[in-house]
């Protein structure tokens, strides 16, 4: 079993966002983030952050805690996947934005392997309105609420809906879905779609 092949749109998430990696400071927020905390959640969608790989995420409501790797293309244009003998790691696509940089960035994890169930197993068991937390190399938390999960055969994949930039900061989780066969693997992909809400410092 293996994590579905995903075709990524090039004029979409391909888009690497501004300012320099793991750079701490915040777009047009100054100094608010120094303080701790939240960060005022309606100024968060105007308001993109700088460039900064993510190192963890977190998924409250189906009980995720996750380290995250870097991916990229293929000669075919198809995103790599996290090593099958890690299926706990989720894969970040790095030559897109960065979550809570301008635009659509996409992080991805297996279903199961071949030893078990994997990290985003229970992806479809999210609902509108759940979070997803994930921990930024500049010490900065984004947080995203989630507005809907699809299910998408291979054939019916919508790449303008996913990887499209909306003018907001969003986040894609995405993993398997639908049936699977040994030949061809599943026949679906399940879409997390979630957008940034609030900013918080971590503290530790």
């Amino acid at each position: 079993m293996t994590l579905c092949v995903l075709s990524l749109l090039v004029t979409g998430v391909v888009r690497a966002g501004s300012g320099s990696s793991d750079d701490p400071a915040v777009a047009a927020h100054g100094g608010d983030a120094a303080g701790g905390g939240d960060l005022p959640a309606q100024r968060v969608p105007h308001a993109p952050l700088s460039r900064s790989r993510p190192v963890k995420i977190t998924v409250p409501a189906i009980f995720i805690q996750a380290p995250v790797t870097g991916l990229e293309l293929d000669r075919k244009g198809h995103l790599g996947a996290p090593p099958m003998s890690k299926p706990k790691v989720v894969g970040w696509f790095r030559n897109g934005p960065s979550p809570g940089d301008a635009g659509t960035s996409l992080i991805v994890g297996h279903r199961d392997t071949e030893t078990g169930p994997a990290i985003f197993l229970n992806l479809n068991a999210l609902h509108r309105g759940d979070t997803v937390k994930v921990a930024r190399a500049d010490r900065l938390t984004a947080v995203f609420t989630v507005d809907e999960v699809k299910t998408y055969t291979k054939d019916e994949f919508p790449d303008d809906k996913v990887y499209g930039n909306t003018g907001r900061p969003e986040l894609r989780l995405m993993t398997c879905g639908g049936r699977f066969n040994k030949k061809n693997g599943y026949s679906a992909n399940v879409v997390v779609f979630a957008h940034l809400t609030s900013l918080k410092k971590q503290t530790a």
